[in-house]
């Protein structure tokens, strides 16, 4: 028998009766090695000449002194657990067979297997023990390459080990990421369909109260603008959490960097001196408005970082065009150079080079991800654009991001004006929701915009009423139970395919979500609903989240 053999060899300690000759038998047929054993004793003889797996009977245990067995198992190298498959008359379950909890003990890895059994049970056991045992062997071998290399190569070793450290605390922050995306994914639409109602209410509390009493509109103001902080933090969350789908619109830059002015200097603090400088009558810029508040954000907070003793932000706009081969990767043409600069600590070329890779991070453990630069280098491509990183060592790091020119004017996403409010028809309107308070607050805006309004709690009650009604539009949620949004609106289509249907959504991360169906994200105001109102009955498709904060 070569060394292999002896290796996956199986161990017999069936005393008594037939019971080895019966399992040799089988596992011969199977070609399985296997060599019998008279006793304890002899067994451990045979143990440490090699083996696969052991196959021993109960009664072969029952009276048997079982310590240096018992010794043997405990003092196994870290690789091995070496299974056992003890037969027995009364099962492993501890209700039928007590005695099994000692063997358990003893014997550790151990597969239990109820006389009579069908050869093919018995060959499927040994089988299955084999192949634990081979993977124990492969387990040896790697670690025996290590042992070889560590004896050899310790240099090498304690910068591997370096690496894998840092590998796994990469690692850790992707699972961290990971799990903060699936958390805050599905708390984000509870989220909002909390802050729905909050907002509606208190938008209809201020035009009916706010404009008679200062106290009461700066009251109502300041829960306003605390709703729209919240929304604004659930938006940034899920920003850095998992990748979103972009809803890009003309936007105008100047005006985005403006309003970003007192966010930015807050978090860089008062030592840092805030300059904007954007060129005069800038077209507008195809772009997502809330990942590129969040990617200059990210910017703002890498540079406050790379100035500890203070100095000057300068974020600039100006228009730019490139040149074939100019950047890798992006066409040439008309683009908007959006820069963000500082008179920071700078990169060495090691560091400009691999700053952009995902996880790399020169900063102490837990005071970044490493993934901002990545993220912002991700959102830059995504929109068709391009980003260059420049730094210094002493002097300073500038970004430039290429954006795309819009080929329309661009739009406002902060406005909540009541000039947004256009005059509109009285509509009949069929509001679908499973959240009363949520459904209950949108009635109430829509009544207030001079609508009538017939509600529903679920996909099924609004098709049960909706071949009665002389609706001209359903606003219905996305995720509702049994039958969510996007599917009402299907069955709406093979009813009417005139009738509009609006999605209204608390589920941020809307990958899923119909492409063709107007789309109104959660939480939102009177006037937004509005919009988005008029937007689904001139069957635009795009999103109304141009008026989203």
């Amino acid at each position: 028998m070569n060394t292999a053999q002896v290796s996956e060899r199986a161990l017999l300690l069936a005393p008594l009766g037939r019971d080895a000759a019966v399992a040799g038998g089988m596992l011969a047929e199977a070609g399985i090695e296997s060599v019998a054993c008279g006793s304890v004793p002899e067994l451990l003889e045979l143990l440490n000449g090699g083996v696969g797996f052991v196959i021993v009977t109960e009664e072969a245990l029952a009276n048997a002194d079982l310590h240096a067995l018992s010794g043997w198992i405990n003092a196994q190298q870290e690789w091995s657990d070496l299974p056992f498959v003890l037969l027995t008359r009364r099962g492993g379950g501890l209700e039928r067979n007590p005695s099994a909890a000692r063997f358990l003990g003893v014997l550790g890895n151990v597969t239990f297997l109820e006389r009579p059994f069908h050869p093919t049970t018995l060959i499927s056991v040994a089988q299955s023990s084999l192949r634990a045992r081979r993977r124990q062997y492969e387990a040896r071998l790697r670690l025996q390459e290590l042992s070889d290399l560590t004896l050899s190569l310790e240099e090498r070793v304690r910068t591997a080990s370096k690496e894998r450290e840092a590998a796994l605390a990469q690692l850790h922050e992707a699972q961290k990421l990971e799990t903060l995306g699936q958390l805050t994914g599905g708390v984000a639409h509870d989220f909002n369909n909390l802050l729905t109602p909050i907002t509606g209410v208190l938008d209809l509390l201020n035009r009916r109260f706010g404009g008679g009493d200062p106290r009461t509109e700066r009251l109502i103001g300041g829960a306003l603008e605390s709703a729209e902080r919240a929304r604004t933090l659930v938006q940034r969350l899920l920003g850095f959490a998992r990748r979103q789908a972009l809803q890009t619109r003309p936007i105008d830059l100047a005006a985005l960097m403006e309003g970003m002015r007192d966010l930015i200097a807050s978090s860089v603090g008062p030592s840092i001196e805030v300059q904007l400088r954007c060129t005069a009558s800038l077209p507008a810029a195809m772009v997502d408005p809330n990942q590129l508040e969040l990617a200059v954000l990210n910017l703002c907070v890498n540079a406050r970082d790379a100035m500890p003793e203070g100095g000057v932000l300068t974020l600039s706009a100006e228009a730019a065009v490139l040149t074939t081969g100019e950047m890798p990767d992006v066409a040439p043409g008309q683009y908007l150079r959006l820069s963000v600069a500082d008179t920071g600590t700078g990169m060495d070329a090691e560091t400009l080079q691999r700053a952009v890779e995902p996880f790399y991070s020169t900063k102490e453990i837990g005071k970044g991800t490493g993934l901002g630069l990545s993220m912002v280098h991700g959102l830059a491509s995504q929109l068709g654009g391009g980003f260059r990183l420049r730094s210094t060592p002493g002097e300073g790091t500038c970004v430039d991001l290429w954006l795309p020119v819009a080929a329309d004017a661009a739009v406002s996403f902060r406005t909540h004006d009541a000039a947004l409010l256009e005059p509109t028809r009285p509509l009949s309107i069929l509001l679908v929701d499973d959240e009363p308070l949520v459904r209950t607050a949108t009635a109430e805006m829509l009544r207030e915009l001079g609508h009538s309004v017939r509600e529903a709690a679920a996909g099924a009650d609004a098709l049960a009423v909706l071949p009665g009604l002389a609706c001209d539009i359903v606003v219905t949620d996305y995720k509702m139970p049994r039958m969510d949004g996007a599917e009402l609106a299907e069955r709406i289509k093979l009813l009417d395919t005139r009738l509009p249907v609006l999605l209204i959504t608390g589920y941020t991360g809307a990958a899923d979500l119909s492409a063709d169906l107007p789309r109104l994200d959660k939480p939102f105001r009177r006037a937004e609903l509005h919009a988005a109102i008029n937007r689904a009955l001139e069957g635009r498709v795009d999103t109304v989240a141009a008026l989203r904060a």
